[in-house]
């Protein structure tokens, strides 16, 4: 039986953060085969090319989609989303995943979001229903959530405004917060080293 094909999408360092534990997963299960989609800050010298950091994890990185993010006015990011998109669409295309992994409210997310729904890929979602006020990041995380089909959420109260903005009940799961899971995976010092 051929391997499942998980393939996550990080245009980040702080959402790579969250994801590398879900990855290490993913790759340490033998039913399932991680595909890595990189874009976004992760790629542009001016974020330090975080890129690298995640090659030294050793991870394989199949796809690598420019957003040439090098005008952050308005009409600077509405193009790089454009590019994004272009990018998206082609590389699920390539990969054919079986399901494609998100997370929270970036702009890269939802143009992976608009490129799977087009393309016809599932999306699974991680940190839905939040809230962040006076931001546009509850209009993207909330229109990822539309294009999405599980969701994994951090609380339940989140979990509800998932279900509230039309998702089917049975597919909304309350995992809580995936930060945690990198928390707990910590190698905490000795009393000895933190006194160094």
């Amino acid at each position: 039986m051929p391997k499942r094909k998980i393939c996550v999408v990080t245009g980040t360092r702080a959402e790579y953060g969250l994801l590398y534990w879900v990855m290490k997963e993913v790759v340490a299960d033998q039913d399932l085969e991680l595909q890595l989609i990189v874009t976004g800050a992760h790629l542009e010298d001016k974020f330090d090319l975080t890129v690298k950091v995640i090659e030294q994890d050793g991870f394989r990185i199949d796809r690598r989609v420019d957003m040439n993010l090098i005008d952050d006015s308005p009409t600077g990011v509405a193009a790089s989303m454009a590019m994004g998109l272009v990018g998206m669409a082609k590389a699920f295309s390539e990969l054919t995943p079986d399901i494609i992994v998100l997370l929270g409210d970036r702009y890269e997310a939802l143009v992976a979001a608009e490129a799977a729904l087009v393309v016809k890929f599932p999306v699974a979602h991680i940190s839905g229903g939040e809230i962040t006020e006076g931001a546009m990041d509850d209009a993207i995380r909330h229109a990822i959530t539309k294009m999405s089909h599980i969701h994994f959420t951090s609380t339940e109260d989140y979990r509800n405004r998932v279900v509230q903005l039309g998702e089917q009940p049975g597919q909304v799961h309350n995992v809580g917060a995936i930060g945690i899971d990198g928390i707990a995976q910590l190698k905490l010092l000795g009393y000895k080293d933190l006194e160094k």
